[in-house]
């Protein structure tokens, strides 16, 4: 192991023991990247000095888990992008070695504090722990692609289409379980719990410089995707200090319908700061960009994409103000994937994610029942 990790210390503001000078090994499907991912990631690059993530390909996600929602160049694209990450490793193998650990010159891998398998049930990170080069992490508790995907298979194709009549009360979704069978504590669906202290870990803290060109965009940003990430890269290269506004969950139902959003507000918040193209996240933004707005935040440039704009309550052009101004650009993200699409990618293959869902509650369960006999049978021992 590299004689860099040196330094140790506490910090009772952080989740994990850090350690300053190594280099930090993080792995995974990260498929429907969230702020769940984006969280392990921040755990894992407080660890040490360098974070390097490796990144399944879909072949080794398929044999393993089941169909991604997500192809691996999209996935590559996400967490490159994420502001923790210093490096990415395409294609990287399911099981972590101590030869893949070397030859990134890595010092430990670092993980959450759930269990990853193979499609054997054997844990992905065996070696790397017996080698005893692995570091544990906080999960994110009320997040994962598992619970994103339930929350969209509670849904039908019908219900996404507005046609709500007979559709589920969007106050169910991601609040209750996929079905009769038990949920998995690891990857359940669940409510996640947002607090304060989160989302100052999340956000850089930082103020525009004097002179800085600032830019404003507003949206749902919901189930963040290459889509979102393309725009915000694109609208981030018009000036030096980006600002997202994030429209509350009643002002993205009024516009979207059906059960939108699918994720709330804080969940949303979470997701578009760990982009490292986001500067500031205004939360609960109003829907159109009003004077006082643009004059508080001293807007230089309002962005949005190629997407329709559906009229204020009142008729209105939420967009009057900059455009009025001169203050306005249409981007176009050369990319078409929409938040629509990713749910139409998981209601047309309904049967296989509920397939692979359903395996993967069963195989975590299995686990857990396996740990609590353990755990039982060293109490009796030790007793």
């Amino acid at each position: 192991m590299s004689k860099r990790v040196n330094e140790e210390t506490t910090d009772d503001s952080t989740d994990c023991k850090k350690e300053r000078k190594a280099r930090v090994w993080m792995d995974g499907c990260f498929d429907m990247v969230h702020f769940g991912h984006a969280n392990a990631l921040r755990q894992g690059k407080q660890m040490g000095e360098y974070l390097i993530v490796g990144v399944h390909s879909d072949e080794e996600i398929a044999k393993h888990k089941g169909p991604p929602v997500f192809n691996e160049q999209e996935r590559y694209r996400m967490v490159r992008a994420i502001k923790w990450v210093d490096e990415i490793v395409e294609n990287a193998p399911y099981v972590t070695t101590i030869e893949t650990l070397d030859k990134h010159d890595c010092d430990y891998c670092v993980h959450g504090d759930d269990i990853t398998t193979t499609v054997d049930g054997t844990d992905t990170y065996h070696l790397v722990k017996k080698a005893k080069r692995y570091r544990e992490c906080k999960r994110t508790q009320g997040v994962s692609t598992t619970a994103l995907v339930g929350r969209m298979l509670l849904l039908t194709k019908t219900h996404h289409k507005r046609d709500d009549e007979d559709g589920l009360d969007k106050t169910q979704v991601g609040a209750i379980g996929q079905g009769s069978h038990k949920d998995s504590p690891w990857t359940g669906v669940s409510q996640f719990l947002p607090t304060t202290q989160r989302i100052i870990q999340f956000s850089e803290g930082k103020e525009p410089k004097p002179g800085d060109r600032i830019i404003y965009v507003a949206g749902a940003f919901d189930l963040y995707h290459i889509g979102h990430l393309a725009f915000l890269e694109k609208a981030a290269a018009e000036g030096d200090f980006l600002i997202v506004g994030l429209h509350k969950d009643s002002v993205v139902n009024r516009y979207k319908g059906a059960n939108f959003p699918i994720m709330n507000l804080q969940e949303r918040v979470l997701s578009v700061l760990a982009c490292k193209y986001v500067s500031e996240v205004v939360i609960g933004a109003p829907y159109s960009v009003t004077k006082e707005l643009m004059d508080h935040f001293k807007v230089d440039l309002v962005c949005h994409g190629l997407t329709p704009v559906m009229p204020d309550v009142d008729g209105s052009d939420p967009y009057a103000e900059p455009k009025s101004r001169g203050k306005f650009k249409i981007i176009d993200s050369e990319t078409e994937l929409t938040t629509q699409m990713v749910i139409d990618r998981i209601i047309t293959n309904r049967l296989e994610f509920e397939k692979r869902n359903k395996a993967k509650t069963e195989k975590e369960l299995k686990i857990i029942e396996i740990m609590e006999k353990e755990k039982k049978s060293g109490e009796q021992q030790n007793g």
